[in-house]
């Protein structure tokens, strides 16, 4: 898997060197990275471990996670787009869940940040640390299919997903959603749905599910 990841990345990683030094490798930028996300190492002690200056690694860091999302982002999060797609994510929902009309799940989570300069109370959610949320609409095996990642950490999930791309497309009858139509064994049309917590309100397009 390595060996992939390095062989995906390199042209977008790859430098020329320059008369005063030469660039890293690929295979030692994506070493670096991986640890910092396995570890959460400080810079400074990747630095030792890597004999690489911690003012580099904090840039390089950012630099590979954006090659990766870049260059798997169509593969990993594929959102569907034609009627399709959604209603075979819909019969793959009936048949693990046993839950009809169903095309993702919807939910937010908070992820721990250091305290932003100035900004920290935008930041502090209702658990008491300091966070952005990802806010997220995954299929029937957990992938992602939707993703929002950035808000400050007091917003609610509402009031994110209510400011989402996603929700506008929804509204907008732009994103393929399939029209209404009835359950098995009744003749009433209804509409297909996501579903989600408490934390969000009911739509016609949007139920909640009890245990999300």
């Amino acid at each position: 898997m390595f060996r992939e990841l390095v062989d995906r990345l390199s042209p977008r990683l790859k430098k020329q060197d320059n008369w005063f030094r030469k660039v890293l490798e690929p295979g030692l930028m994506l070493a670096i990275k991986l640890r910092y996300l396995a570890t959460r190492e400080s810079n400074t002690s990747l630095m030792y471990g890597f004999r690489v200056p911690h003012n580099t690694i904090s840039l390089l860091v950012r630099e590979v996670c954006e090659s990766i999302i870049v260059e798997y982002a169509d593969k990993v999060i594929a959102c569907p787009t034609t009627t399709n797609e959604w209603q075979q994510l819909a019969e793959q929902f009936r048949i693990r869940w046993n839950l009809d009309h169903v095309l993702g799940a919807l939910d937010g989570k908070h992820i721990a940040i250091k305290c932003l300069r100035n900004e920290s109370s935008l930041y502090y959610n209702y658990k008491r640390f300091h966070s952005i949320i990802l806010m997220d609409l995954v299929d029937v095996d957990y992938k992602f299919i939707w993703v929002d990642v950035g808000a400050n950490g007091s917003a609610s999930d509402a009031t994110v997903f209510d400011n989402s791309e996603l929700k506008d497309v929804i509204e907008n009858h732009n994103i393929g959603f399939p029209e209404a139509a009835p359950l098995p064994n009744d003749k009433r049309k209804l509409p297909y749905i996501i579903v989600g917590n408490d934390a969000f309100p009911l739509r016609t397009w949007f139920m909640k599910q009890e245990g999300l």
